[in-house]
């Protein structure tokens, strides 16, 4: 039987489990804790005791590193919900290299037409470069395809810190059926947005290669 238990983040800084978190009283209780952990305070101590608080101080650094970034954040929340979307991730991308084929992400359906026309875009694009030739009007699209998309992005994030809104509520509540709804909202929106992104990403390296 397995003894890998997940950490609670949160508990270690005495934070409840909101997404909408104070990050000054986070980053004030990181630095106090450091200090506890610092090597200085254990230069003296049994081997066992100084492994022990490098273990606890390299946890420390990645669950603040964690809790400061909002997306990483969400994603920790919903792992301990049960929801790994990074392992999904990771191991789609593992299927995909072991196939030989290309990781593809499944086009949210209403950016099925954006995301062609996109695609289409990028291809005129790279047919283009490889005649030696530079399409103007197709580096304009690309263009305003670049602003309107990451505008996508910011947008999803304030859609996010909403959710971010109701799951503490629910919270707080102790609202089951609140939390699953908020949570199944987030799930599909940082699918969208990592769509997103990757498109934002194939745009931006189009325009500077």
């Amino acid at each position: 039987m397995s003894t890998d238990i997940q950490p609670d983040y949160f508990a270690l800084f005495s934070l409840p489990p909101h997404l909408h978190i104070d990050l000054k009283a986070l980053e004030t209780a990181f630095y106090a804790q450091s200090r506890k952990l610092h090597p200085d305070r254990f230069a003296s101590k049994p081997q066992a005791e100084q492994d022990a608080a490098l273990a606890a101080s390299s946890q420390l650094n990645d669950a603040y590193r964690t809790l400061r970034d909002p997306i990483a954040r969400t994603e920790y929340l919903l792992s301990l919900e049960g929801v790994q979307l990074e392992e999904q991730s990771r191991a789609a991308t593992d299927a995909a290299k072991a196939s030989g084929t290309e990781k593809k992400q499944v086009a949210p359906p209403d950016l099925l037409e954006e995301a062609f026309e996109l695609n289409m875009q990028l291809e005129e694009m790279r047919m283009a470069k490889k005649m030696g030739e530079d399409d103007p009007q197709t580096r304009k699209d690309l263009e305003q395809a670049q602003q309107h998309f990451t505008a996508m992005l910011a947008e999803s994030q304030q859609q996010l810190e909403a959710l971010w809104t109701k799951w503490d509520a629910g919270v707080d509540a102790n609202d089951a059926g609140a939390k699953d709804s908020a949570k199944d909202a987030m799930v599909a929106l940082l699918n969208r947005r990592s769509y997103i992104r990757n498109l934002v990403r194939d745009v931006n390296e189009a325009l500077e290669s």
